[in-house]
């Protein structure tokens, strides 16, 4: 009987959606080779599609030669335009040669694809495919939201183990995880994928083709001088006790960052994961600013530790972000765009003015828990740039700002109004702060954004407008509808919201200014 096998390159398990409004399941070089003809990828699972588009992203570097580190910035600009004027497709032959130089199976006996075999033997027990499988219960957890079971584990296709086996490594959890014996040295502490809690930027053309070109972040002069590889492309297994290699660009920056190892253990057929192997892949940190993600920048922490991604918040509307991806960091000195952001005004005109942008976002604490993933599209939002518009793009930060305002402030007078209601102050007193988030400010904070949203996008073709006296327009309509039904039940609450009400309608006090010494 022949050895399980499932062909990456080939097999379909990426699904796509093309330009007619076709959708269809393409293996990583079917991608490549039709990539002028799908607008999107289709995966269902938003980690995992952040995850393919690194992936792909690095391949795309490979095949059309735009990660040779020297080239100057000019020629790698000059050869990226000359690939997007005339949108084709990627050479064939430059994919069916990539493609053709390494070992894409999934369950290879000696290099499946992102995977190790050596956990088979350097760890003590299997972890099962429920771990495996993101929304499953395993061990000792409640079914809330799934019919599996730890005593009834069902395997789960081979495509869908392929986008779990993405964001294990990725997006994967901190903590005690399966003994892995590495020369002796017993150790079961896992640290955090390096996009774990992140929400991830990409930009989208009109087809993937022009996507992915436009998604590759420029070589930079201080990158180490080391020979660049892929996970797939390494010559060797990593040795996990030891110091891993630096991270260069782009094919470690991109996909070769994971803490996680993994090794699946499929049906006899192949079409089916029954079992898995999860643990620690390295003990070492692999610091690096990944290029999709948006930065805070603190300079009085070391150069490794400055750069902090924004945390996925399911709470958070997108274009609470907005201004970060339109500002350069010369206006925002303490946020940093997506380095990839960076060299979009490089593209041709055309495209620049149809690129929207793709966001995935995983909201996970820093350790183990994993609340909830969601996507979002953009319009075209590049003509709105500093660089091309900084009268738009400021009128956004503006907007945006004085609805954070008013949004803080809606939550702080509406905390006071139900502490002085439930808990008022008495001689000698202060009033005691609430121990639970209030049910004002919990239908307070709920009703508000959406609502600020309608007049962030009302205000943005009218720069000048008071937007501080908008936001907060609406926010004494939110919390008039929440505190209702208690004004109608408790004299004494009247007084509470008008105070709270004058509070939100007050202009902000003038900046002091200090005295020349």
């Amino acid at each position: 009987m022949a050895a399980p096998s499932y062909l990456t390159d080939k097999e379909g398990w990426i699904p796509v959606l093309f330009t007619d409004g076709r959708q269809e399941n393409l293996g990583l070089r079917e991608v490549m080779l039709r990539a002028h003809d799908i607008e999107d990828l289709a995966l269902p699972l938003p980690p995992a599609a952040s995850a393919a588009l690194r992936l792909l992203t690095a391949i795309t570097a490979r095949v059309t030669t735009l990660d040779d580190p020297q080239m100057s910035a000019g020629e790698w600009s000059a050869r990226r335009r000359n690939l997007l004027k005339e949108p084709a497709s990627f050479d064939a032959a430059a994919v069916h040669s990539y493609f053709d130089q390494y070992t894409w199976d999934a369950f290879h006996p000696v290099r499946p694809f992102l995977q190790d075999p050596r956990l088979a033997v350097q760890c003590e027990e299997r972890t099962g495919v429920n771990k495996l499988v993101f929304g499953r219960p395993e061990g000792n957890n409640l079914a809330w939201l799934s019919p599996h079971s730890d005593t009834d584990p069902q395997p789960v296709p081979t495509e869908h183990a392929l986008w779990h086996l993405l964001i294990h490594h990725f997006y994967g959890a901190a903590g005690k995880w399966p003994v892995r014996t590495v020369n002796g040295q017993r150790i079961s502490k896992a640290k955090a994928g390096p996009l774990r809690s992140t929400l991830s930027f990409h930009p989208l053309g009109r087809t993937l083709y022009e996507a992915l070109l436009a998604s590759l972040p420029k070589p930079a002069e201080d990158w180490p001088g080391a020979v660049d590889y892929c996970p797939w492309e390494e010559p060797h297994l990593p040795d996990p006790l030891a110091t891993p290699p630096p991270v260069t660009w782009p094919g470690r920056l991109l996909t070769g960052r994971s803490r996680h190892a993994v090794l699946l253990i499929p049906a006899p057929d192949g079409r089916h994961v029954t079992d898995a192997y999860l643990t620690w892949a390295t003990q070492e940190r692999l610091p690096a600013a990944d290029p999709f993600l948006i930065h805070h920048i603190d300079t009085s922490k070391p150069i490794t530790e400055r750069h902090t991604p924004r945390r996925a918040d399911a709470d958070r509307a997108l274009w609470r972000d907005l201004d970060a991806l339109l500002l350069a960091g010369d206006q925002e000195p303490s946020v940093q765009r997506p380095e990839a952001f960076t060299t979009l005004n490089d593209l041709p005109a055309d495209l620049r003015a149809q690129l929207r942008v793709r966001v995935h976002g995983f909201d996970q604490d820093g350790k183990t828990e994993n609340r909830t993933w969601y996507t979002a599209l953009t319009p075209p939002i590049w003509p709105w740039t500093q660089e091309h518009d900084p009268r738009t793009s400021e009128w956004i930060a503006e907007c945006r700002k004085e609805a954070e305002a008013i949004g803080a402030l809606l939550e702080k007078v509406s905390k006071d109004a139900w502490r002085t209601l439930t808990s008022p102050p008495t001689a000698g007193r202060a009033a005691r702060a609430p121990k639970r988030l209030p049910a004002w400010t919990k239908h307070a904070r709920a009703t508000y954004w959406p609502r600020a949203e309608t007049v962030f996008w009302d205000l943005l073709p009218h720069p000048g407008r008071d937007a501080r006296a908008a936001f907060a327009t609406e926010a004494v309509a939110v919390f008039r509808d929440v505190t209702r039904p208690a004004v109608a039940q408790h004299f004494r609450t009247a007084r509470a919201v008008a105070q709270a009400i004058a509070e939100l309608r007050r202009p902000p006090r003038p900046a002091r200014r200090h005295r020349a010494s």
